[in-house]
Formats: C-alpha cells, sequence, structure tokens
C-alpha cells in the first residue's frame, strides 16, 4: 500500500497494541475507526488525536456491533483499506487442575469466541466492504493484519486456552489470504512475545526484569510501539500475504 490516506479500523484501539497502532496510523494521516468496549479510553483517545479519528464502541464477538463500527469506516471521505486486529483476553487455568478439578468450559469458550471467534468477525465484514472499494494500481483493495502470540506455538502450562485460541488465528491466516486474494486484500499476523502492556505493568519490577532476562535479543520487554511499527510495515509492503511474523526477541518460551 503506497498512501495512507485511507481509512482504517483498528480492534482492541483504545490501550496497548492496539492504541499504539491507533496513534501510529493517525500520525501517518489515516482515518482512524478505534473499535473498543472500553468507552472512556476510547472517546478520549479519538479526542485527543481529533481529525478523522473516532471510536464506536464494539464487542467484536457480535455481528450488528462490528457492522456499525464498519459503517462508521466506511462513511469517512476516504475507502476502508487497513484493518488491524488487537482485541482479545487472556485466561490461566490447567486442563485439570491440582484438585483434579476440570478446566472451566465457559472461560474455554469464551477466550476462543473473543480472540479466535472475534477476529473472523472482523475480518470478514471488513473484508467486504474493502471489497466495494476501487482497486488501487497493484490491484490492492486492503490489508488485513490480526494479532496471535508466540502462545500459539509455545503455550506454557495453564495457556490452554489462549494458546488453542491464537493458534487459530495463526491457521486462519493463510487461507484467509488465499479466500481474499481474488478481491485484493491481504491478509497477514503478528505473533508478539513478552509485550510491555498494561496488563503487564501491574507485575512487580522484579518480575518484570526477569521476563525480560529470559529474552535472547534484545533483553527487554517489547514495547506496544514495536508493534505498531510492524503492523504499519505490513501494510505498506504490498508483497507480504499469508505470513505469520514473531516479534518476539527470538524468545521460546518453557513449559512454565
Amino acid at each position: 500500500m503506497k498512501s495512507f490516506d485511507v481509512a482504517a479500523v483498528v480492534t482492541g484501539g483504545a490501550s496497548g497494541l492496539g492504541e499504539a497502532t491507533t496513534r501510529a496510523l493517525a500520525a501517518k494521516g489515516a482515518a482512524v475507526t478505534i473499535l473498543d468496549l472500553q468507552e472512556d479510553r476510547g472517546q478520549a483517545l479519538a479526542a485527543e488525536l481529533g481529525g478523522h479519528t473516532t471510536f464506536v464502541r464494539t464487542d467484536v464477538t457480535d455481528e450488528a456491533s462490528v457492522q456499525a463500527a464498519i459503517a462508521d469506516a466506511t462513511g469517512k471521505d476516504r475507502p476502508l483499506r487497513i484493518a488491524v486486529q488487537c482485541a482479545g483476553i487472556a485466561w490461566a487455568q490447567r486442563t485439570v487442575g491440582r484438585g483434579g478439578e476440570p478446566h472451566d468450559l465457559g472461560a474455554f469458550s469464551r477466550t476462543v469466541m473473543v480472540n479466535l471467534v472475534g477476529t473472523f468477525n472482523v475480518l470478514r465484514l471488513a473484508a467486504a466492504a474493502m471489497s466495494a472499494t476501487e482497486p488501487d494500481e497493484d490491484g490492492e483493495r486492503g490489508v488485513i493484519v490480526n494479532t496471535a502470540s508466540i502462545a500459539a506455538y509455545d503455550g506454557q502450562i495453564g495457556q490452554i486456552a489462549y494458546a488453542a485460541s491464537k493458534g487459530g488465528v495463526v491457521g486462519m491466516t493463510l487461507p484467509a489470504a488465499r479466500d481474499l486474494a481474488t478481491i485484493g486484500v491481504r491478509v497477514c499476523t503478528i505473533a508478539p512475545g513478552l509485550v510491555d502492556t498494561p496488563m503487564m505493568a501491574g507485575m512487580p519490577e522484579e518480575q518484570r526484569q526477569q521476563l525480560a532476562s529470559g529474552i535472547p535479543f534484545p533483553k527487554r520487554l517489547a514495547q506496544p510501539s514495536d508493534y505498531a511499527q510492524l503492523a504499519l510495515a505490513i501494510v505498506e509492503h504490498g508483497y507480504l500475504n499469508g505470513e505469520v511474523i514473531r516479534m518476539d526477541g527470538a524468545l521460546r518460551m518453557a513449559p512454565r
């Protein structure tokens, strides 16, 4: 994609990876629609960035909710060409606990629903909207960047729900890219390692330093801005398609 003078949607766009991506896209001149459940943060970010940045309270698992957000993006004065998906939840529980209790089925289903089904829901609706736009000189109509995790490959003890949901996102990447090739929409996925998001910020500093020390290089937690930089690079690089890119400093997670 040669220009950021387009409309974009960012799920989970009010905090963490999504906020960094929203800021990066807006700085490039894109008209960004923030999709998030955090209404206060989303509205505050949209107001701060101003211009063509808007917020739509969105549940990625709900069809009508996502349709309303896509309608906001397609109603702007430029074509919808970018969708970056950062919405997601985490859950930690063993398949069978130390007391013999089985994993909570509702928690497993909810994790898969948000992280995998929610990703597909936005992907299909954003791609459908992109298909209605005029292609650029290369025949491209848009690009979708999904978010998995290195847990998709190296899921640790207690990460079975999270790893399964993110493994599904990884597995969806190539067939989605192949499905959407006929309409000129590219699909890639970023699989981050340990990122210094608000969730990580609640940990004691000693524990954060211990986690960082286990990363081969660079020996630091990734920043949300690292993710945003990679997402924008994927958008710009017109030959990247159907690929999952690990962003982890060569980290391979141990069992625990």
